[in-house]
């Protein structure tokens, strides 16, 4: 009976999302409880189906009466358990956050669980069409999310990512479509095995339904050059929803290539359309090198990171179109690696930009005197995030690059070679962009805007003490409106929650311990692996 844990996983955050605005016609601040135990649940199902995995290996889920192919199938293997565990555990944390940096309100808590269970339901789906739905129940709760604080800015990012967004999974739906005129079915390991049986890897239907399912996937990744909502929505979106959209939304869509590459079309079409996978390996490079140098040129804290994430995003698609097991086994571990990261670099973002107003490079001037701690964690997921072992960063990109190497020394030609030196480029600008953060935390003036530095009559503002907050420019994202309901401590700032700080000190951490845990990594997608290059 352990399977019935796949159904129940998405249907606690997607039930629970209906209570807050039907409690609130009752109850004014019903929604963040409700928020957080659907979240609290969640985690505890991610951590059973993981145990499940672990103990027996993939298992599945019919939903109603009829059997796959016919029915829907929801499964969980190594790689669907690892991503659903950082969703759970990322959601909860950004609820956290979220309490005290806002937005707030019922309606916003419903669209939140909703997000929540469509992510949910994304991993775990085994049915092309079903990974569809989810696809639209993320994307039209996200276009709704972005524009939660209501300002203009936001309103016109959450259209842009709409139209854009809507063309991605129109893009994919076409794909869907052509992969259900070719074989007949749309369940993922049946689709696999009909299309060896009735159409062959050489089917002019199935090479253009998988290049319209990439193209859309592209879109919702932000791959170069259909990028463009991205850093507009990053930078616009309350701080809360940055940090869940740049640690999950994507992550999710990039698992989603991940998925119907390996499971659906398999590892023997990519080898049998070497003009596919080079187009992809184009595309990849294209996303690491354009997405690293435009970050660097970045003064905004929240768009410096969304150019990032088009950077990282690359490296995972290069993996997928290098087709090679080491490669692959890389592109999981920044999968994971990445949205980690992004979770802890914009909830310490958020956290600089509710306590102090920065939002800027040019406002951090000496933060890390005033700030220690988050300065601190900060500088730590940036250099995890160049690639600094030990670190989950260090691993995604090792792996990668190995595997770049190993496919051009078995026949790969340069396209190998090609993705290990944008890599290795790449890494260079997210050294130039972290090290200039870190030079202006730890080595630039004194004090942060709004008058807190050593020559500031207010009181400073320590990791140690309490003081005010300034407003950031509304330019940028508009005021930092006061928390009145944030604690209060001796420790620390009254705008810096001790739980959020404490989360971000986590993060930090993990992301180091990660790096030690390479061969523990590698033996857990081990299976996953063995079965995609048998």
């Amino acid at each position: 009976m352990t399977d019935v844990l796949l159904p129940v996983a998405i249907a606690v955050p997607i039930v629970a999302a209906t209570l807050p605005i039907a409690l609130g016609l009752w109850y004014e601040d019903v929604g963040w409880p409700i928020a957080a135990v659907a979240t609290t649940v969640l985690v505890g199902f991610a951590g059973a189906i993981g145990a499940e995995v672990a103990l027996g290996g993939r298992f599945s889920h019919a939903l109603g009466t009829y059997q796959p192919p016919v029915g829907i199938e929801l499964v969980a293997d190594e790689l669907s358990a690892a991503v659903l565990v950082l969703v759970a555990t990322v959601s909860l944390a950004v609820l956290a956050f979220s309490r005290v940096a806002g937005p707030r309100g019922n309606p916003f808590y419903s669209g939140y669980l909703l997000l929540v269970g469509g992510l949910t339901g994304l991993v775990l789906t085994g049915d092309l069409f079903n990974l569809f739905v989810f696809l639209e129940i993320v994307g039209i709760t996200t276009y709704a999310l972005i524009a939660a604080d209501r300002s203009g800015a936001s309103a016109y990012a959450s259209l842009k990512y709409l139209v854009l967004g809507t063309v991605g999974a129109s893009l994919y739906l076409i794909g869907v479509g052509y992969v259900f005129l070719a074989t007949g079915t749309l369940n993922m390991l049946d689709v696999q095995a009909q299309i060896v049986e009735q159409a062959g890897y050489a089917d002019p239907l199935v090479q253009a339904s998988y290049a319209f399912i990439v193209a859309g996937l592209a879109l919702k990744i932000a791959l170069f050059p259909v990028h463009v909502w991205q850093p507009d929505a990053y930078q616009r979106a309350p701080d809360a929803v940055t940090a869940l959209m740049a640690a999950l939304v994507s992550t999710t869509s990039a698992y989603a290539l991940i998925r119907v590459s390996y499971t659906v079309f398999t590892v023997d079409f990519l080898a049998a359309n070497d003009a596919i996978t080079t187009a992809l390996l184009v595309v990849a490079g294209a996303s690491i090198l354009s997405g690293s140098a435009l970050a660097a040129m970045q003064s905004d804290l929240k768009r410096m990171f969304a150019y990032s994430s088009v950077a990282q995003f690359g490296m995972i698609a290069g993996a997928v179109g290098l087709a090679n097991e080491t490669a692959l086994l890389g592109g999981m571990v920044h999968l994971i690696g990445h949205g980690l990261l992004k979770f802890g670099l914009f909830l310490g973002v958020g956290m600089l930009s509710l306590g102090y107003g920065a939002r800027r490079i040019e406002d951090l001037a000496s933060v890390a005197r005033e700030a220690p701690y988050t300065a601190g964690a900060i500088a730590v997921l940036g250099l995890a995030l160049v690639g600094i072992p030990p670190s989950i960063g260090f691993l995604g990109k090792w792996y990668i690059g190995v595997g770049a190497v190993e496919s051009s020394l078995t026949g790969g030609g340069a396209a190998g070679v090609g993705i290990a030196v944008v890599i290795f480029v790449s890494t260079l600008f997210t050294l130039a962009y972290v090290a200039r953060l870190i030079e202006r935390f730890y080595f630039a003036g004194v004090g942060l805007p709004g008058g807190h530095g050593d020559d500031a009559s207010d009181p400073a503002v320590t990791d140690g003490g309490h003081g005010g907050a300034s407003e950031a420019s509304e330019a940028d994202a508009g005021p930092v409106s006061p928390v009145e309901d944030a604690p209060r401590s001796s420790w620390v700032p009254d705008r810096v929650p001790p739980a959020s700080l404490a989360l971000l000190v986590l993060t930090a951490l993990t992301a180091v311990a990660l790096g030690f845990g390479g061969f523990a990594l590698a033996e857990w997608f081990d299976p996953y692996l063995t079965e995609v290059f048998a």
